[in-house]
């Protein structure tokens, strides 16, 4: 069956069709309260929310972390929902698909969740506390920067060290950032990069 439309017909009903939908979306047509009574409970209402910054490249988009824990003394906090955070200045909401998959990332099994130390000799990683992974790196950077560190060049003050580079991470705020590039170069590394540029 074939049905004609005038242009003046298809003209009739595209008007009325917008008007309608005007009326309804002023509230004119009881539309709103019958929506707001359809939708069940927000499934994230109970959970906690922590605003966050997504990990993976030199964007720092801003995300929601929503846990689940009354943080009681033997309970622990679980991430059960992550996603961008709509009041943050970068991505308004919005998430590549990397940063969709956060909660994947977060709940990694493969993921390192502690500091792993292998011994010189050792084929095995073994974990370690904080205490000494820090004070590891510590004691390898200051044997390294009294090793090689070049304080003149003749006559010339260079106060340079080119044998430890330094990798920064580009997702943290413009604060940070200007504390890493001065705490590296107050050291006198020469060999800084940002994550940006990888």
């Amino acid at each position: 069956m074939t049905v004609q439309v005038s242009r003046r017909g298809l003209l009739k009903g595209a008007g009325a069709g917008l008007a309608g939908g005007t009326l309804g979306a002023l509230g004119f047509g009881g539309l709103e309260p019958a929506m707001a009574a359809a939708v069940r409970p927000f499934k994230l209402a109970q959970m906690r929310e922590t605003r966050n910054t997504c990990p993976y490249c030199s964007v720092a988009c801003g995300v929601i972390l929503y846990s689940l824990g009354d943080r009681s003394k033997n309970a622990r906090s679980s991430v059960m929902h992550i996603e961008g955070d709509p009041d943050h200045p970068i991505n308004r909401g919005t998430l590549c698909p990397k940063g969709s998959a956060l909660l994947d990332f977060v709940h990694a099994e493969t993921r390192t969740k502690y500091p792993l130390h292998r011994a010189p000799g050792s084929s095995e990683f073994k974990r370690v506390s904080w205490d000494f992974a820090l004070d590891r790196i510590a004691q390898l950077l200051k044997e390294d920067r009294d090793k090689n560190f070049v304080a003149k060049n003749g006559d010339l003050t260079v106060n340079r060290w080119t044998t430890m580079g330094f990798l920064g991470a580009s997702a943290t705020t413009n604060e940070t950032a200007w504390l890493t590039y001065k705490t590296v170069r107050s050291m006198g590394a020469l060999v800084f990069d940002n994550q940006a540029r990888v």
